[in-house]
């Protein structure tokens, strides 16, 4: 999260004056931050059980317990990888190449889509019309495309149309084709990137700036607020964040943290329970609510940072739990996040088919969740496993490394 944060994967950088020179400190080798493969393969868990309906488990996940969910985590995750991966390359190789090669990781990522929405929609497709309930087209939101297709298949290539789940891919994608010359000032004038992207943020918020999806309306992650949080992990990767450790790790900080955590989940709490509700002042109603994720509410963002300072102090870089088998899956799960993220799309219609037509008793609701999540461990397990005899990932020469799988593959 803030010096070495959570969706990356890679050595942080190493602590540097507040005078260093953000390009020549940001690269130094160091041992792997296995928090962020850990943080980032929880989030993919959180993300799954988040996306199937009608599900007792997704009431334990994080988005019924403050402001944020696991989305945050992700994206903020992504920006830090892309950074460390893609910054080490403009360092070394220039704007031109390095750029070229984040436009190569956006392509790929976009072909990834595409396969994943033709995959998605044949899913839907087979078993609304094979178990005669059209309910499952109308909630997946491909009813205009089963009655369209020809010009939904542009407007899906023209990431336009997404059908329910598939937002996320589609943000990162765009994120990326900002990213090469945000990353070049990022790495010569750190404090004046940031603030353009926070700059950027406020302008979409107070103009309404987002891109139009059809057949209407617009993109359900505003590019131009998610952006920030994408722009603040990279900050953090490329030494914002060491720069800054003593604010981060103060004890001052750490108890605003941990209050307005506990501010937060009572509030949450407070929109299911109406027992609650009546005990929160009707002004802090109508100052908080609605509480955006479309274009990144201030609460949501604030309740990242809070749960990244938490993390960051109580989760050292060295905690020995990181090397224990108890958390190798989600480490796992975090290392393929492109792959993962895609199985856990298709997984979750799969859980809610089944949840829909067979059972919606409590256990089955809980093993579809607890299924999909080993299917997600055992299949990272496999990818890791074809990278090491293929000889693509030497251990003795890549422990160190960074697996930059979402932000642009082996580095």
């Amino acid at each position: 999260m803030s010096g070495a944060t959570l969706p990356a994967d890679g050595a942080p950088p190493t602590a540097v004056s507040p005078k260093a020179v953000p390009v020549a400190s940001a690269f130094v080798p160091g041992q792997r931050d296995l928090r962020l493969d850990l943080f980032r393969g929880i989030a993919l868990w959180l993300i799954y059980l988040d996306h199937i309906p009608s599900n007792i488990v997704n009431r334990f996940t994080i988005r019924n317990y403050g402001f944020s969910d696991a989305t945050e985590i992700f994206i903020f995750i992504s920006g830090y990888t892309a950074a460390y991966v893609y910054g080490r390359a403009m360092r070394d190789q220039g704007f031109v190449i390095s750029g070229a090669r984040i436009l190569r990781r956006a392509w790929q990522i976009y072909v990834a889509h595409i396969f994943l929405f033709a995959i998605y929609l044949a899913e839907i497709s087979y078993v609304a019309s094979n178990f005669a309930n059209p309910l499952y087209a109308e909630e997946m939101n491909i009813v205009s495309f089963l009655s369209n297709p020809d010009t939904m298949i542009v407007q899906a290539l023209l990431l336009k149309f997404k059908p329910v789940n598939m937002d996320v891919l589609p943000l990162y994608i765009v994120l990326l084709f900002m990213f090469p010359p945000i990353l070049w000032l990022l790495l010569r004038r750190p404090t004046l990137a940031l603030g353009l992207s926070a700059a950027l943020y406020a302008a979409a918020r107070i103009l309404s700036l987002n891109l139009p999806a059809y057949p209407g309306g617009v993109w359900f992650f505003n590019p131009f607020a998610w952006q920030l949080l994408f722009v603040f992990g990279a900050w953090c990767a490329l030494g914002g964040a060491a720069r800054h450790a003593r604010i981060v790790k103060s004890p001052w900080t750490l108890l605003a943290a941990c209050g307005y955590l506990l501010f937060s989940m009572f509030i949450a709490l407070s929109w299911r329970h109406e027992g609650l509700r009546e005990f929160v002042p009707q002004i802090v109603q109508v100052i908080i609510e609605p509480v955006s994720k479309t274009n990144l509410s201030l609460l949501r963002l604030f309740h990242f940072f809070a749960i990244a300072v938490v993390v960051v102090s109580f989760v050292p870089l060295d905690w020995p739990a990181l090397k224990s088998p108890l958390l190798r899956p989600a480490i796992v799960c975090g290392q393929h996040s492109l792959e993962i993220f895609c199985l856990g799309v298709f997984l979750a219609f799969a859980a809610h088919f089944v949840v829909g037509e067979f059972s919606g008793a409590v256990t089955a609701q809980v093993l579809v969740s607890i299924n999909g999540i080993l299917i997600m461990i055992l299949t990272a397990g496999l990818i890791s496993w074809y990278k090491e005899i293929e000889g693509r990932r030497p251990k003795a020469q890549k422990k160190d490394m960074p697996d930059a799988d979402l932000a642009g593959g082996e580095v």
